[in-house]
């Protein structure tokens, strides 16, 4: 028993002692890690204060960096509006100035105008009295060439009128004279109606040809791929077709430029067939127009030989059908080669069978009448001339050649037919609207036929219109009274066909206004 005791006595001193070298070093431990935690959390303070002090710096640099920006906003913003106000100042300052100044031109101008009213009653009276003593004078002088003459008023109109239309009279016939004396070939009446008839028959189309073609595209990127890379192969379309290629911001459309219409069309039709393809390079470039100028070639001898059919002239010499054919492409002041040389075949055929000559020669010479104009080489003879030598060179008859070469008056006429070829050549191209008149020329027309009319005595402006078919003359109702307007108008007339060149007809129209103004107040 007591051995156990002191067993047990042993067991709880050991677990005394065992609990309290427990509770110590436990103490110990805990306040060397109260001691760490403390020391970190001073170093963390501290760290914290550092950054704290460094974002408190970094916001007052930013915080005055912004308050000078917006400082120098506002300055510059302040001057500007300094500025606008200065200017306005100014303009309003200018503005005053000129109120001012108008307002003393409008009382100078007042002044002026009472002025011009004070002596526009003034001429009225005056002229009042003067009309009153100019009708009193009038009827005195009436009444005294009446007991001269023993001839009333209304006897003495009568004789006048009578002389005015004897004069009037003799004045047309005069003009009817001069007319029938200047149309070649139409001195008696019968000649006149052949003409006439020979005309009215004769019926065509008119086409007019530019120097200019447009060649029409559905997107303008295709004027990229014409132009290609650094140009080459605009260059190369305008060195194989011999026309300059325009392309600028028109839209969906290529300009083709070019005095020779062939050549134009080469061009169209290769752009044409090479935008379909979509392959434009140099190579093929030159290979469409190869193919494109032998097919116009091909259309030149068609067209040549349809309208030597069309016509009825036969055994042509082949080059000269070709250059028939050639014609189609080739325009004179604006009218189609080919459909006047038609036109010019139809009237002398027509014409020739009135006055009883050969017909078929007639339309022949008709037709080859202007061959010279498309012969493709250069040549310093007059047209006329080169086709009446080309005639001679392909065997055509002799009456044939001169015809062609005296349609100009350049050689002398041999035969009845010359005259017929030239008579129609004159007819096809004077027609109103055959051919295409220069501008330059066009606008001086106009103003020589002003100018003429101006001359007149009574008359106050003058006016072209309807691109010079009508003149219109505005006359002073002072000096030119009713009877003598019809006068001025038939007088005008007649000078205008004795001095001046012009197709069809011009109407002269005499304006004669009254005007009677008076002023309520």
């Amino acid at each position: 028993m007591p051995d156990i005791l002191l067993f047990l006595l042993d067991a709880a001193v050991s677990a005394v002692v065992g609990a309290v070298i427990v509770y110590f070093v436990i103490k110990k431990t805990t306040k060397k890690t109260e001691e760490d935690a403390q020391q970190r959390a001073a170093e963390i303070l501290k760290n914290a204060e550092i950054t704290a002090e460094n974002i408190k710096k970094d916001r007052i640099l930013e915080a005055k960096e912004k308050y000078l920006r917006l400082k120098s906003e506002f300055e510059d913003d302040t001057n500007k509006k300094k500025q606008i106000i200065l200017q306005n100042e100014q303009k309003i300052k200018q503005r005053e100035q000129q109120l001012n100044q108008m307002t003393e031109q409008n009382k100078r101008r007042e002044n002026e105008l009472e002025t011009l009213k004070k002596n526009l009653e003034q001429q009225t009276e005056v002229a009042t009295k003067r009309r009153d003593e100019a009708e009193k004078m009038h009827r005195s002088q009436v009444e005294q060439l009446e007991r001269i003459a023993n001839l009333t008023a209304e006897q003495a109109k009568q004789q006048l009128v009578e002389a005015l239309q004897a004069d009037a009279q003799s004045q047309a016939s005069a003009y009817i004279k001069n007319t029938i004396d200047e149309a070649k070939l139409t001195a008696t009446k019968e000649a006149k109606k052949i003409v006439i008839e020979t005309i009215q028959r004769t019926a065509s189309e008119h086409a007019i040809e530019n120097t200019v073609s447009v060649f029409n595209i559905e997107s303008d990127d295709v004027k990229g791929k014409i132009i290609g890379r650094e140009g080459r192969n605009i260059r190369a379309l305008e060195a194989a077709t011999g026309c300059e290629i325009i392309v600028d911001d028109t839209p969906e459309a290529i300009v083709i430029s070019g005095f020779d219409p062939v050549r134009r069309e080469i061009a169209r039709l290769s752009l044409h067939r090479l935008v379909q393809d979509g392959r434009i390079h140099p190579a093929r470039i030159e290979e469409v127009v190869s193919k494109t100028k032998k097919n116009i070639d091909d259309e030149i001898v068609e067209i040549g030989e349809r309208t030597v059919i069309d016509l009825g002239v036969h055994g042509l010499h082949p080059e000269l059908v070709k250059m028939i054919g050639r014609m189609r492409f080739r325009s004179s002041y604006g009218q189609n080669l080919l459909q006047h040389s038609r036109e010019v075949a139809r009237l002398c055929a027509t014409m020739a069978s009135e006055l009883g000559l050969n017909a078929k020669l007639a339309k022949r010479a008709g037709l080859l009448h202007d061959i010279g104009k498309v012969w493709p080489e250069e040549s310093e003879l007059p047209h006329a001339i080169l086709g009446m030598e080309l005639a001679k060179k392909y065997k055509e008859n002799p009456e044939v050649c001169n015809a062609i070469g005296a349609h100009h008056d350049e050689i002398e006429m041999t035969s009845m037919m010359s005259p017929i070829i030239q008579v129609c050549d004159a007819i096809s191209g004077s027609r109103p609207g055959a051919r295409r008149e220069m501008m330059e020329s066009y606008i001086q027309r106009l103003k020589d036929l002003e100018a003429l009319a101006t001359n007149f005595p009574g008359v106050d402006k003058c006016y072209a219109i309807q691109a010079g078919r009508e003149l219109r003359v505005i006359v002073n109702s002072d000096t030119v009274n009713d009877d003598t307007a019809g006068k001025l108008s038939f007088d005008i007339s007649q000078k205008i066909e004795k001095e001046m060149q012009y197709p069809g007809q011009i109407k002269v129209t005499v304006i004669r206004e009254m005007r009677s103004v008076a002023y309520a107040k």
